[in-house]
């Protein structure tokens, strides 16, 4: 799971671990752990806007997290990289914010803050000082409302050649960095909004004009398409007064246009295999899997494990440490909105053959498909999965926050506190259950296979 949680480790918590993880003592049966619960406040402003409020008040911060819900796949064919675009401009000043005041008033406040873009949605986090949030509402308030009246076109040109130099150094002058701009078009029809990177084209780039890119953020920046989660020290009346001062007076903005892809059928197996400035090959396997949340989504998040969490687990063994053919191997579910993608990637070490990783890959999710895990496998990953959730709630703020991950439970379930109900769909899987589910999604003879291989020497 993608996703971003984050919450002090309470003594309950503590003790919902230590009960999955060790053995009753003389046959007795461990105490059934509380339920995990994150109480919180919400409530939807008139022009729209919907805000979450959580109070958390073990460490003086509080985290200002709003999710816009656009990402790469609201956009169209030929106009792409939109919604990566806004997330560098939103950085770059509004009405009352002059250009590098941003940052400068959130570090000298000692706050800290950041954006990132995905195929579903744009975040943006502030975590600072509690006794400074009404700086952060006032600087979100401000771009939300008004951002275009200081976006001249001089503005865009020199994000837009941000972004497009970031491609080159993420993408096209990075080793391997083509991999995933060649995985989309081989996973997706050419106009499925999933088939595009999230950094868009550097002909979309190009062409794009300012009223190309004030239209997109009309349409999407707008409040009644955006929600806000402020978790931390705070005074839930005081946050709410505060966000009703910053907030209400920036309009309701248009109904958003639904998203509607074409199907996707991967039938066969679709091979490509591109050079590159690299030292070693790599492979890259992909199948399409269930979309977040829905079922069989967590039990490919525990089948990545097993294939690969750690240096017990069956391919990092088998391939790594036993016969010493890759260099690393990875598996993970990556989890959408309109359907998620299994990946695994392994690189070979000097002299071995992505085609003998590959028989050797094939030859494990074979095992995984027929016999079901044993009992202490099964146990060692679950033990990784409810450690990693724990782990992941020790923060209020940033990308894997409790702020943030709110926001993903609301986006995707209209429940901020999905927390326990997360973690249930994981206690909840059996050995079965995984079999079942790799057997369905990761068939031999339909995905997509990537090999990224040296230049031949000139």
């Amino acid at each position: 799971m993608n996703s971003e949680i984050c919450r002090r480790v309470t003594l309950t918590a503590v003790l919902a671990l230590t009960a999955f993880a060790v053995p009753s003592v003389r046959g007795q049966t461990p105490p059934k752990p509380a339920p995990l619960t994150v109480p919180y406040t919400e409530f939807t402003l008139a022009n729209g806007l919907h805000v979450i409020l959580h109070r958390d008040a073990s460490v003086p911060v509080v985290a200002v997290n709003v999710w816009y819900h656009v990402g790469s796949g609201s956009e169209k064919p030929g106009r792409t990289g939109f919604a990566h675009l806004f997330e560098h401009l939103m950085f770059e000043g509004s009405k009352d914010v002059p250009e590098g005041a941003f940052d400068n008033w959130l570090e000298a406040a000692g706050g800290d803050n950041n954006g990132s873009t995905t195929n579903d949605r744009t975040n943006y986090y502030i975590d600072i000082p509690a006794n400074a949030l009404e700086l952060a509402l006032f600087l979100e308030s401000d771009r939300m409302g008004y951002l275009l009246d200081t976006m001249t076109p001089e503005r865009v040109d020199g994000q837009r050649d941000v972004v497009k130099n970031e491609r080159r150094q993420s993408y096209e002058n990075q080793p391997y960095g083509r991999a995933f701009l060649e995985l989309g078009t081989m996973l997706y029809p050419k106009n499925h909004p999933y088939s595009w990177p999230t950094i868009g084209s550097m002909e979309d780039l190009t062409a794009a004009s300012r009223d190309d890119v004030a239209e997109f953020f009309k349409t999407y920046y707008a409040p009644n398409n955006a929600s806000l989660v402020i978790a931390g020290d705070i005074d839930i009346a005081e946050t709410r007064r505060m966000v009703e001062k910053w907030f209400n007076e920036i309009p309701h903005g248009p109904a958003v246009p639904p998203i509607v892809p074409p199907p996707v059928i991967l039938d066969s197996v679709k091979t490509q295999t591109l050079s590159d400035r690299v030292q070693l090959p790599r492979l890259y396997l992909a199948w399409h899997t269930p979309a977040v949340f829905e079922p069989a989504d967590a039990a490919m998040d525990i089948a990545s494990s097993l294939l690969t969490g750690g240096k017990n687990s069956r391919l990092y063994k088998r391939l790594v440490y036993d016969m010493q053919i890759a260099q690393d191997v990875n598996a993970f579910q990556q989890s959408q909105a309109l359907g998620s993608v299994f990946f695994i990637v392994a690189t070979a070490r000097p002299g071995q053959t992505l085609d003998k990783i590959k028989q050797v890959i094939d030859e494990e999710i074979d095992k995984l498909r027929q016999t079901p895990p044993d009992e202490r496998e099964m146990q060692r990953v679950m033990n990784q999965t409810e450690a990693s959730f724990y782990r992941q709630m020790e923060r209020v703020g940033g990308f894997s926050g409790k702020a943030d991950q709110m926001n993903a439970y609301y986006t995707r379930t209209g429940m901020p506190d999905f927390f326990e109900s997360d973690l249930s769909r994981y206690r909840a899987l059996s050995a079965a259950d995984i079999t079942s589910a790799v057997a369905r999604y990761l068939p031999k003879d339909r995905r997509v296979e990537l090999s990224i291989v040296p230049e031949a020497k000139q």
